[in-house]
Protein backbone atom coordinates (compact mmCIF):
# COMPACT_ATOMS: atom_id res chain seq x y z
CA UNK A 1 0.00 0.00 0.00
CA UNK A 2 3.12 2.65 0.24
CA UNK A 3 4.18 2.19 -3.00
CA UNK A 4 1.30 4.43 -4.55
CA UNK A 5 2.24 7.44 -2.01
CA UNK A 6 6.39 7.32 -3.01
CA UNK A 7 5.63 9.27 -6.66
CA UNK A 8 3.03 11.78 -4.71
CA UNK A 9 6.19 12.20 -2.03
CA UNK A 10 8.96 12.36 -4.70
CA UNK A 11 6.81 15.20 -7.06
CA UNK A 12 6.31 17.26 -3.26
CA UNK A 13 9.82 17.32 -2.76
CA UNK A 14 10.90 18.11 -6.01
CA UNK A 15 8.33 20.75 -6.21
CA UNK A 16 9.95 22.22 -3.05
CA UNK A 17 13.21 22.20 -4.13
CA UNK A 18 12.24 24.41 -7.33
CA UNK A 19 10.18 26.32 -5.37
CA UNK A 20 13.42 27.45 -3.31
CA UNK A 21 15.76 27.61 -6.39
CA UNK A 22 13.46 30.43 -7.89
CA UNK A 23 12.97 32.37 -4.24
CA UNK A 24 16.71 32.10 -3.93
CA UNK A 25 17.37 33.56 -8.21
CA UNK A 26 14.94 35.69 -7.34
CA UNK A 27 15.78 37.55 -4.46
CA UNK A 28 20.24 37.39 -5.13
CA UNK A 29 19.10 38.64 -8.54
CA UNK A 30 16.72 41.74 -6.95
CA UNK A 31 19.11 42.88 -3.81
CA UNK A 32 22.81 42.01 -5.15
CA UNK A 33 23.72 44.33 -8.32
CA UNK A 34 25.48 42.66 -11.06
CA UNK A 35 29.40 43.12 -11.14
CA UNK A 36 30.22 46.73 -13.41
CA UNK A 37 31.57 45.84 -16.94
CA UNK A 38 35.00 47.02 -17.42
CA UNK A 39 35.04 50.39 -19.09
CA UNK A 40 37.55 49.53 -22.25
CA UNK A 41 35.20 46.68 -22.93
CA UNK A 42 31.93 48.93 -23.29
CA UNK A 43 33.66 50.98 -26.43
CA UNK A 44 33.54 48.07 -28.57
CA UNK A 45 29.51 48.52 -28.30
CA UNK A 46 29.13 52.54 -28.29
CA UNK A 47 27.66 54.34 -30.64
CA UNK A 48 31.29 56.08 -31.51
CA UNK A 49 34.85 55.94 -31.92
CA UNK A 50 36.66 58.60 -29.36
CA UNK A 51 39.58 60.04 -31.38
CA UNK A 52 42.21 61.99 -29.60
CA UNK A 53 44.51 64.27 -32.12
CA UNK A 54 47.81 63.57 -31.77
CA UNK A 55 49.28 67.61 -31.42
CA UNK A 56 51.12 68.26 -34.66
CA UNK A 57 52.10 71.61 -35.52
CA UNK A 58 50.08 73.19 -38.07
CA UNK A 59 53.01 73.49 -40.54
CA UNK A 60 52.36 69.94 -41.03
CA UNK A 61 48.50 70.17 -42.56
CA UNK A 62 46.98 72.86 -42.88
CA UNK A 63 50.01 74.92 -43.20
CA UNK A 64 50.85 72.57 -46.53
CA UNK A 65 47.70 74.12 -47.86
CA UNK A 66 49.01 77.53 -47.64
CA UNK A 67 52.20 76.59 -49.23
CA UNK A 68 50.38 74.96 -52.21
CA UNK A 69 48.56 77.49 -53.02
CA UNK A 70 51.28 80.12 -52.14
CA UNK A 71 52.91 78.38 -55.28
CA UNK A 72 53.19 80.51 -57.95
CA UNK A 73 51.73 77.52 -60.16
CA UNK A 74 52.00 74.15 -60.58
CA UNK A 75 52.69 73.65 -64.44
CA UNK A 76 52.10 69.69 -64.36
CA UNK A 77 49.17 67.85 -65.92
CA UNK A 78 45.26 68.48 -64.60
CA UNK A 79 46.52 71.81 -62.54
CA UNK A 80 45.32 74.69 -64.96
CA UNK A 81 41.81 74.66 -62.20
CA UNK A 82 44.47 75.06 -59.24
CA UNK A 83 46.06 78.06 -61.28
CA UNK A 84 42.87 79.82 -61.57
CA UNK A 85 42.23 79.00 -57.67
CA UNK A 86 45.15 80.79 -56.92
CA UNK A 87 44.13 83.84 -57.99
CA UNK A 88 40.92 84.26 -56.21
CA UNK A 89 42.64 83.27 -52.68
CA UNK A 90 42.90 86.08 -50.29
CA UNK A 91 46.63 86.33 -48.49
CA UNK A 92 44.11 86.74 -45.32
CA UNK A 93 42.36 83.74 -45.78
CA UNK A 94 42.59 81.69 -42.74
CA UNK A 95 44.46 78.36 -43.17
CA UNK A 96 41.45 76.48 -42.21
CA UNK A 97 39.37 77.63 -44.80
CA UNK A 98 41.27 76.74 -47.66
CA UNK A 99 40.22 74.38 -49.94
CA UNK A 100 42.09 71.35 -51.03
CA UNK A 101 43.64 71.23 -54.57
CA UNK A 102 41.62 70.12 -57.23
CA UNK A 103 44.14 69.07 -59.26
CA UNK A 104 42.82 65.39 -59.81
CA UNK A 105 46.40 64.12 -59.48
CA UNK A 106 46.46 65.52 -55.97
CA UNK A 107 42.37 65.54 -54.91
CA UNK A 108 41.72 61.63 -55.62
CA UNK A 109 44.11 61.29 -52.59
CA UNK A 110 42.06 63.55 -49.78
CA UNK A 111 40.77 61.52 -47.57
CA UNK A 112 42.71 62.98 -44.72
CA UNK A 113 41.45 66.40 -45.22
CA UNK A 114 37.82 65.36 -44.54
CA UNK A 115 38.59 63.11 -41.81
CA UNK A 116 40.60 66.03 -40.17
CA UNK A 117 37.85 68.46 -40.75
CA UNK A 118 35.21 65.97 -39.05
CA UNK A 119 37.44 66.21 -35.89
CA UNK A 120 37.91 69.72 -35.91
CA UNK A 121 34.09 70.51 -36.10
CA UNK A 122 32.73 71.68 -32.80
CA UNK A 123 30.66 69.06 -31.16
CA UNK A 124 27.72 70.62 -31.15
CA UNK A 125 27.76 70.95 -34.66
CA UNK A 126 28.89 67.60 -35.57
CA UNK A 127 25.63 65.79 -36.00
CA UNK A 128 25.59 62.63 -37.05
CA UNK A 129 29.55 62.06 -37.12
CA UNK A 130 30.45 58.62 -35.21
CA UNK A 131 33.60 60.36 -34.25
CA UNK A 132 33.75 61.72 -31.22
CA UNK A 133 36.90 63.98 -30.68
CA UNK A 134 38.35 63.88 -26.80
CA UNK A 135 40.92 65.87 -25.40
CA UNK A 136 43.02 63.07 -23.20
CA UNK A 137 44.60 60.24 -25.25
CA UNK A 138 43.88 58.30 -22.02
CA UNK A 139 40.38 58.38 -22.99
CA UNK A 140 40.51 57.54 -26.73
CA UNK A 141 39.81 54.57 -28.80
CA UNK A 142 42.71 55.47 -31.37
CA UNK A 143 45.23 58.75 -31.92
CA UNK A 144 44.61 60.33 -35.24
CA UNK A 145 48.19 61.41 -36.56
CA UNK A 146 46.83 64.56 -38.76
CA UNK A 147 49.81 64.56 -41.43
CA UNK A 148 48.46 65.75 -45.16
CA UNK A 149 51.11 63.90 -46.35
CA UNK A 150 49.75 63.23 -49.76
CA UNK A 151 49.95 67.54 -50.17
CA UNK A 152 53.54 66.75 -48.67
CA UNK A 153 54.62 64.34 -51.00
CA UNK A 154 52.91 66.47 -53.98
CA UNK A 155 54.64 69.90 -53.25
CA UNK A 156 57.70 67.93 -53.08
CA UNK A 157 57.19 66.63 -56.63
CA UNK A 158 56.25 70.00 -57.71
CA UNK A 159 59.66 72.06 -56.28
CA UNK A 160 62.12 69.03 -56.88
CA UNK A 161 61.35 65.78 -58.13
CA UNK A 162 64.98 65.45 -58.49
CA UNK A 163 65.93 64.48 -54.84
CA UNK A 164 62.16 62.98 -53.62
CA UNK A 165 63.63 59.26 -53.38
CA UNK A 166 66.83 60.67 -51.14
CA UNK A 167 66.68 60.91 -47.62
CA UNK A 168 68.76 64.60 -47.70
CA UNK A 169 67.95 67.33 -46.22
CA UNK A 170 66.94 68.93 -49.45
CA UNK A 171 64.21 66.54 -49.69
CA UNK A 172 61.79 68.97 -47.41
CA UNK A 173 58.90 65.80 -47.77
CA UNK A 174 61.16 63.34 -46.33
CA UNK A 175 62.30 66.20 -43.50
CA UNK A 176 58.39 66.54 -42.33
CA UNK A 177 57.90 62.87 -42.49
CA UNK A 178 60.82 62.98 -39.89
CA UNK A 179 59.24 65.54 -37.59
CA UNK A 180 55.99 63.52 -37.60
CA UNK A 181 57.55 60.21 -36.65
CA UNK A 182 60.34 62.31 -34.41
CA UNK A 183 56.78 64.03 -32.50
CA UNK A 184 54.55 60.74 -32.41
CA UNK A 185 57.22 58.20 -31.43
CA UNK A 186 58.04 60.45 -28.61
CA UNK A 187 54.69 60.64 -27.02
CA UNK A 188 53.23 59.46 -24.30
CA UNK A 189 50.66 57.70 -25.81
CA UNK A 190 52.94 55.80 -28.51
CA UNK A 191 54.85 54.18 -26.08
CA UNK A 192 51.28 53.23 -24.40
CA UNK A 193 50.33 51.21 -27.08
CA UNK A 194 53.57 50.20 -29.55
CA UNK A 195 52.30 52.90 -31.97
CA UNK A 196 48.86 49.83 -32.29
CA UNK A 197 46.46 51.85 -31.21
CA UNK A 198 47.64 55.24 -34.08
CA UNK A 199 45.87 56.29 -37.35
CA UNK A 200 47.98 56.95 -40.21
CA UNK A 201 46.05 58.30 -43.83
CA UNK A 202 48.69 56.84 -46.59
CA UNK A 203 46.49 56.98 -49.64
CA UNK A 204 48.73 57.85 -52.07
CA UNK A 205 51.11 55.23 -52.75
CA UNK A 206 53.88 57.47 -52.39
CA UNK A 207 52.91 58.99 -49.01
CA UNK A 208 54.77 58.47 -46.05
CA UNK A 209 57.74 56.51 -48.22
CA UNK A 210 60.46 56.44 -46.39
CA UNK A 211 59.22 55.79 -42.86
CA UNK A 212 56.48 53.35 -43.84
CA UNK A 213 58.57 50.77 -42.08
CA UNK A 214 58.59 52.54 -38.73
CA UNK A 215 54.66 53.05 -38.64
CA UNK A 216 53.74 49.62 -39.85
CA UNK A 217 52.50 48.91 -36.02
CA UNK A 218 49.61 51.57 -36.43
CA UNK A 219 46.20 51.18 -38.25
CA UNK A 220 46.99 52.34 -41.40
CA UNK A 221 44.29 54.04 -44.20
CA UNK A 222 45.08 53.36 -47.72
CA UNK A 223 43.55 52.79 -51.10
CA UNK A 224 45.03 49.35 -51.76
CA UNK A 225 48.13 47.35 -50.83
CA UNK A 226 49.65 48.10 -53.72
CA UNK A 227 52.27 50.45 -52.88
CA UNK A 228 53.74 47.95 -50.22
CA UNK A 229 55.91 45.67 -51.85
CA UNK A 230 58.10 42.47 -50.23
CA UNK A 231 60.82 43.16 -48.60
CA UNK A 232 62.33 40.16 -50.66
CA UNK A 233 61.94 41.35 -53.96
CA UNK A 234 64.58 42.47 -55.88
CA UNK A 235 65.80 45.96 -57.82
CA UNK A 236 67.16 45.91 -61.19
CA UNK A 237 71.04 45.80 -59.50
CA UNK A 238 69.89 42.73 -57.43
CA UNK A 239 69.81 44.76 -54.15
CA UNK A 240 67.30 44.88 -52.08
CA UNK A 241 65.58 48.67 -51.94
CA UNK A 242 65.36 50.71 -48.44
CA UNK A 243 62.27 51.55 -49.68
CA UNK A 244 60.70 47.74 -49.79
CA UNK A 245 58.82 46.85 -46.25
CA UNK A 246 57.75 43.49 -45.55
CA UNK A 247 54.53 42.41 -46.85
CA UNK A 248 53.28 41.44 -43.06
CA UNK A 249 53.38 45.16 -42.11
CA UNK A 250 49.75 45.94 -43.78
CA UNK A 251 46.59 43.49 -43.32
CA UNK A 252 42.63 43.41 -43.08
CA UNK A 253 43.32 42.65 -39.40
CA UNK A 254 44.16 46.30 -38.64
CA UNK A 255 43.98 48.47 -41.44
CA UNK A 256 41.10 49.67 -43.67
CA UNK A 257 40.84 50.21 -46.97
CA UNK A 258 39.29 53.44 -47.74
CA UNK A 259 37.83 54.92 -51.31
CA UNK A 260 39.69 57.23 -53.63
CA UNK A 261 38.18 60.75 -53.72
CA UNK A 262 35.94 60.78 -56.53
CA UNK A 263 36.66 63.13 -59.32
CA UNK A 264 33.86 63.01 -61.33
CA UNK A 265 30.26 64.48 -60.57
CA UNK A 266 27.30 61.80 -59.26
CA UNK A 267 24.74 61.13 -61.37
CA UNK A 268 20.96 60.49 -60.08
CA UNK A 269 19.27 57.55 -60.81
CA UNK A 270 16.48 59.85 -61.83
CA UNK A 271 18.60 61.29 -64.59
CA UNK A 272 19.71 58.13 -66.14
CA UNK A 273 19.55 58.41 -69.44
CA UNK A 274 19.62 55.48 -72.36
CA UNK A 275 23.36 53.91 -72.85
CA UNK A 276 24.49 53.14 -76.23
CA UNK A 277 28.09 52.32 -75.67
CA UNK A 278 28.97 48.41 -74.42
CA UNK A 279 31.97 49.34 -72.36
CA UNK A 280 34.19 52.40 -71.59
CA UNK A 281 38.15 53.11 -70.42
CA UNK A 282 39.59 56.22 -70.67
CA UNK A 283 43.50 56.03 -68.87
CA UNK A 284 46.84 55.37 -69.65
CA UNK A 285 47.84 52.01 -71.64
CA UNK A 286 50.75 51.60 -70.75
CA UNK A 287 51.45 50.36 -67.00
CA UNK A 288 54.19 48.44 -64.67
CA UNK A 289 53.61 45.02 -62.47
CA UNK A 290 49.89 43.93 -62.06
CA UNK A 291 48.92 46.26 -64.64
CA UNK A 292 50.87 45.16 -67.46
CA UNK A 293 47.26 42.90 -68.28
CA UNK A 294 45.96 46.60 -69.46
CA UNK A 295 47.93 46.59 -72.66
CA UNK A 296 46.71 43.00 -73.49
CA UNK A 297 43.00 43.83 -72.87
CA UNK A 298 43.76 47.52 -74.97
CA UNK A 299 45.25 45.05 -78.00
CA UNK A 300 42.49 42.84 -77.35
CA UNK A 301 39.59 45.30 -77.11
CA UNK A 302 40.76 48.54 -79.39
CA UNK A 303 38.98 47.08 -82.49
CA UNK A 304 35.68 45.62 -81.12
CA UNK A 305 32.16 47.12 -81.82
CA UNK A 306 30.65 49.03 -79.13
CA UNK A 307 34.06 49.56 -76.88
CA UNK A 308 35.39 52.74 -76.28
CA UNK A 309 39.65 52.74 -75.33
CA UNK A 310 40.45 56.17 -74.99
CA UNK A 311 44.28 57.15 -73.64
CA UNK A 312 44.17 60.41 -71.81
CA UNK A 313 45.04 61.99 -68.56
CA UNK A 314 42.68 63.92 -65.99
CA UNK A 315 42.90 67.51 -67.49
CA UNK A 316 40.16 69.55 -67.71
CA UNK A 317 39.78 68.49 -71.45
CA UNK A 318 39.93 64.52 -70.41
CA UNK A 319 37.62 65.14 -67.44
CA UNK A 320 34.48 66.32 -69.99
CA UNK A 321 35.89 63.60 -71.66
CA UNK A 322 34.95 60.75 -69.23
CA UNK A 323 31.91 62.37 -68.32
CA UNK A 324 30.66 61.72 -70.95
CA UNK A 325 32.17 58.36 -72.04
CA UNK A 326 30.84 56.95 -68.43
CA UNK A 327 27.45 58.34 -68.88
CA UNK A 328 26.81 56.79 -71.91
CA UNK A 329 27.94 53.11 -71.69
CA UNK A 330 26.80 50.24 -70.03
CA UNK A 331 29.92 49.11 -68.53
CA UNK A 332 33.17 50.72 -67.27
CA UNK A 333 36.61 48.77 -67.86
CA UNK A 334 38.97 48.62 -64.40
CA UNK A 335 41.80 46.79 -64.90
CA UNK A 336 44.78 46.68 -62.91
CA UNK A 337 47.29 49.77 -63.42
CA UNK A 338 50.18 49.85 -61.22
CA UNK A 339 48.56 49.26 -58.02
CA UNK A 340 45.52 47.39 -57.88
CA UNK A 341 42.64 49.84 -57.75
CA UNK A 342 42.15 53.37 -58.86
CA UNK A 343 40.07 56.32 -59.09
CA UNK A 344 38.35 55.12 -62.06
CA UNK A 345 36.02 52.46 -59.93
CA UNK A 346 34.82 55.20 -57.75
CA UNK A 347 34.05 57.99 -60.62
CA UNK A 348 32.14 54.27 -62.47
CA UNK A 349 30.34 53.79 -59.24
CA UNK A 350 29.22 57.96 -59.57
CA UNK A 351 28.37 57.61 -63.43
CA UNK A 352 26.47 54.71 -62.74
CA UNK A 353 28.16 52.82 -65.12
CA UNK A 354 28.67 48.89 -64.23
CA UNK A 355 32.29 48.44 -63.25
CA UNK A 356 34.26 45.12 -64.69
CA UNK A 357 36.81 44.76 -62.56
CA UNK A 358 40.10 42.52 -63.77
CA UNK A 359 42.26 42.56 -60.96
CA UNK A 360 42.63 39.64 -59.10
CA UNK A 361 44.24 40.96 -56.24
CA UNK A 362 41.97 43.96 -55.70
CA UNK A 363 41.19 45.09 -51.99
CA UNK A 364 37.90 47.45 -51.28
CA UNK A 365 36.53 50.19 -48.88
CA UNK A 366 33.87 49.09 -46.54
CA UNK A 367 33.22 45.05 -47.67
CA UNK A 368 31.28 43.45 -44.89
CA UNK A 369 29.15 46.97 -45.07
CA UNK A 370 28.82 46.82 -49.52
CA UNK A 371 28.27 44.16 -51.12
CA UNK A 372 30.13 44.68 -55.10
CA UNK A 373 28.75 41.94 -56.09
CA UNK A 374 25.25 43.43 -56.57
CA UNK A 375 26.27 46.41 -58.86
CA UNK A 376 29.62 45.16 -60.26
CA UNK A 377 31.10 42.37 -62.71
CA UNK A 378 34.59 40.59 -61.29
CA UNK A 379 36.26 39.07 -63.89
CA UNK A 380 39.71 37.09 -62.89
CA UNK A 381 43.11 38.25 -65.70
CA UNK A 382 42.75 34.73 -67.31
CA UNK A 383 38.84 35.16 -68.66
CA UNK A 384 39.73 38.61 -69.82
CA UNK A 385 42.61 37.75 -71.85
CA UNK A 386 40.81 35.16 -73.57
CA UNK A 387 39.77 36.55 -76.92
CA UNK A 388 36.49 37.36 -77.83
CA UNK A 389 35.41 36.62 -74.30
CA UNK A 390 35.12 39.82 -72.46
CA UNK A 391 32.58 40.96 -75.22
CA UNK A 392 30.57 38.24 -75.20
CA UNK A 393 30.47 37.48 -71.54
CA UNK A 394 28.92 41.34 -71.14
CA UNK A 395 26.13 41.13 -74.12
CA UNK A 396 24.68 38.37 -71.95
CA UNK A 397 23.55 40.25 -69.56
CA UNK A 398 19.95 41.52 -69.98
CA UNK A 399 18.48 44.45 -69.63
CA UNK A 400 16.65 43.99 -66.36
CA UNK A 401 20.26 42.68 -64.58
CA UNK A 402 21.71 45.82 -66.03
CA UNK A 403 18.90 47.79 -64.52
CA UNK A 404 18.85 46.65 -61.56
CA UNK A 405 23.49 46.54 -61.26
CA UNK A 406 22.48 50.71 -61.70
CA UNK A 407 19.54 51.06 -59.02
CA UNK A 408 21.95 48.73 -56.57
CA UNK A 409 24.57 51.57 -57.08
CA UNK A 410 22.83 54.39 -56.79
CA UNK A 411 21.68 53.31 -53.10
CA UNK A 412 25.41 53.11 -52.64
CA UNK A 413 26.67 56.48 -53.98
CA UNK A 414 26.70 58.39 -51.14
CA UNK A 415 29.34 55.81 -49.34
CA UNK A 416 31.71 56.83 -51.35
CA UNK A 417 30.92 61.13 -51.11
CA UNK A 418 33.87 62.77 -48.54
CA UNK A 419 32.83 66.51 -49.39
CA UNK A 420 30.72 67.90 -46.74
CA UNK A 421 30.51 71.07 -48.75
CA UNK A 422 32.15 73.45 -45.57
CA UNK A 423 35.04 75.61 -46.08
CA UNK A 424 38.09 73.69 -44.94
CA UNK A 425 35.85 70.89 -44.77
CA UNK A 426 34.93 71.42 -41.15
CA UNK A 427 31.56 71.14 -40.54
CA UNK A 428 28.97 68.61 -40.74
CA UNK A 429 29.70 65.52 -42.60
CA UNK A 430 26.83 63.39 -44.43
CA UNK A 431 25.89 60.62 -41.94
CA UNK A 432 26.10 58.03 -44.48
CA UNK A 433 29.13 59.36 -46.41
CA UNK A 434 32.47 58.10 -46.33
CA UNK A 435 34.25 59.91 -43.09
CA UNK A 436 31.59 58.25 -41.35
CA UNK A 437 32.26 54.78 -42.69
CA UNK A 438 36.06 54.82 -42.60
CA UNK A 439 35.76 55.07 -38.61
CA UNK A 440 33.49 52.54 -38.26
CA UNK A 441 35.76 50.06 -39.92
CA UNK A 442 38.23 50.99 -37.47
CA UNK A 443 36.03 50.74 -34.68
CA UNK A 444 35.63 46.98 -36.22
CA UNK A 445 39.57 46.55 -35.66
CA UNK A 446 39.29 47.41 -31.81
CA UNK A 447 39.26 44.02 -30.33
CA UNK A 448 42.28 42.80 -32.55
CA UNK A 449 44.13 46.17 -31.88
CA UNK A 450 43.42 46.07 -28.17
CA UNK A 451 44.84 42.67 -28.42
CA UNK A 452 47.77 42.77 -29.89
CA UNK A 453 48.58 45.94 -27.48
CA UNK A 454 47.52 43.76 -24.19
CA UNK A 455 50.48 40.77 -26.22
CA UNK A 456 52.72 43.14 -26.35
CA UNK A 457 52.97 44.16 -22.65
CA UNK A 458 52.94 40.82 -21.20
CA UNK A 459 56.35 39.76 -23.53
CA UNK A 460 59.36 40.34 -21.14
CA UNK A 461 61.90 42.96 -22.13
CA UNK A 462 64.12 42.17 -25.00
CA UNK A 463 61.48 39.94 -26.62
CA UNK A 464 59.22 41.13 -29.46
CA UNK A 465 55.94 40.33 -31.07
CA UNK A 466 56.72 38.91 -34.68
CA UNK A 467 54.48 40.30 -37.44
CA UNK A 468 52.11 38.46 -38.67
CA UNK A 469 49.49 39.86 -40.67
CA UNK A 470 49.63 37.69 -44.10
CA UNK A 471 47.16 35.34 -42.29
CA UNK A 472 44.32 36.57 -44.30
Amino acid sequence: MATPKTPSLFLTLSLLCVLSLIFFFFYSTTTTPPPPIPKRALSTTQDCIKVYISPLPRSLNYGLLQKYWGLTSDTRIGSQVDNEIRKKISPKQSDTSLPYPENPVTKQYSAEYWILGDLLTPEDSKGESFAKRVSDYREADVIFVPFFATLSAELQLVVDKGVFRKRVEENEDYMRQRMVIDSVKNSEAWRKSGGRDHVFVLTDPVAMWHVKDEIAPAILLVVDFGGWFRLDSKTSNGSSSDLMIHHTQVSLLKDVIVPYTHLLPRLLISENRKRRTLLYFKGAKHRHRGGLVREKLWDLLIDEPGVVMEEGFPNATGMEQSIKGMRSSEFCLHPAGDTPTSCRLFDAIQSLCIPVIVSDNIELPFEGIVDYSEFSVFISVSDAVRPNWLVSHLKSYSSEQKDSFRRNMATVQPIFQYDNGHPGGIGPIPPDGAVNHIWRKVHQKLPLIREAITRERRKPQGVSVPLRCHCI
